[in-house]
Formats: structure tokens, sequence, C-alpha cells
């Protein structure tokens, strides 16, 4: 299972709690992109430029896709390639969890780790561009206004439960 959405939109977060609640693993593919070419995502921009790193987030996801289940949190950018919305489409199960650039912006705590974050009029014209995107390779809109991390899993979860794919959960 994957999830989309705009920076800052609890991906992560969410996915974690989850997979707490569901005894199963989770996996940031930034993260794991970072981990693996030993350099911070804004470094592999730098160096690469967005068209690099996105050819390395492709890869990376192709991975997860083959991979034993697991709730895989993905970059903000990752529906820009069309290659990558086809691979979360055929893939597996997608949450797109929904945030506008304002909201994200007031949780992200660090916008300086966001390359594509250079200022909230930026932001807004992002996430705008990103909508149809999001929605294009979405099973689920979860909106995360004004919702905390649980209340977002929870409601995850409840969702999978009534598709009939949720794993275990133990909460």
């Amino acid at each position: 299972m994957f999830f989309v959405g705009f920076m800052g939109a609890g991906k992560t977060s969410v996915s974690r709690r989850l997979a707490r609640m569901c005894r199963i693993s989770s996996i940031d593919l930034d993260t794991y992109i970072e981990r693996r070419e030993d350099k911070k995502v804004k470094e592999i921009f730098a160096a690469m430029g967005e068209g690099g790193f996105r050819a390395m987030e492709t890869e990376v996801l192709r991975e997860f896709t083959a991979a034993e289940p697991a709730l895989v949190s993905c970059g903000g950018g990752i529906v820009k390639a069309a290659e990558n919305r086809e691979i979360l489409k055929r893939g597996g199960f997608v949450v797109y969890l929904k945030v506008s650039a304002d909201e994200a912006q007031s949780r992200i705590s660090d916008l300086s780790t966001r390359p594509l974050f250079n200022d909230l009029a930026q932001a807004r014209k992002t996430n705008e561009e990103r909508l149809p995107l999001y929605e294009e390779v979405a099973d689920v809109v979860i909106d995360t206004a004004g919702k905390s991390v649980g209340r977002i899993a929870a409601e995850v979860r409840d969702v999978l439960k009534k598709e009939g794919i949720l794993w275990q959960s133990h909460e």
C-alpha cells in the first residue's frame, strides 16, 4: 500500500502509526533513498537535479512494488512522472492524504529540508498542479485538515477494513 500527497500531509507519520497498529513494516521512500545514497534529498537535488532524483525515486518505487506487503510513504513529487503513476496504480492500494499548502507549512518544522518548498505561494502552486495527479492514482482520498496523526491512521484503517485489505490490527 502506498501513501501519496503533498509535503506535510502526514504520509510518513500516518504510515508508521498504521504499521504499528497492523504489525506490518513501514518504509519512507525518501529516507530509504537518503540511506542508500548516503546523502540528504536536498544534496541529491543539488548534485543531480530534480530529474536525477526522480529517476532514483522511480527505481526505488519499482523495488517496493515487488517487495513483501508494507506501507510505503512516497515523496510528494512521485506522481509527477507518468511511469510512477502507472507503477502506483498497478502496484497496490493508494491512499492520498490531502492537505493544503498552508496547513502543510504549519506542520513542517524545518522548511530548509524541503527543496521544493521555497515559499508559501510556490508551495500553493505546486500543490495545486499535483492535485489531479494525486487524485488520478488514489484508491481513496483522506482529507487531513485539522486532524491528528492518530485520527488519520484510524480513518485509513477503517477504509482498509471496509475494502477487505487490512492486515491484522492490534490497537
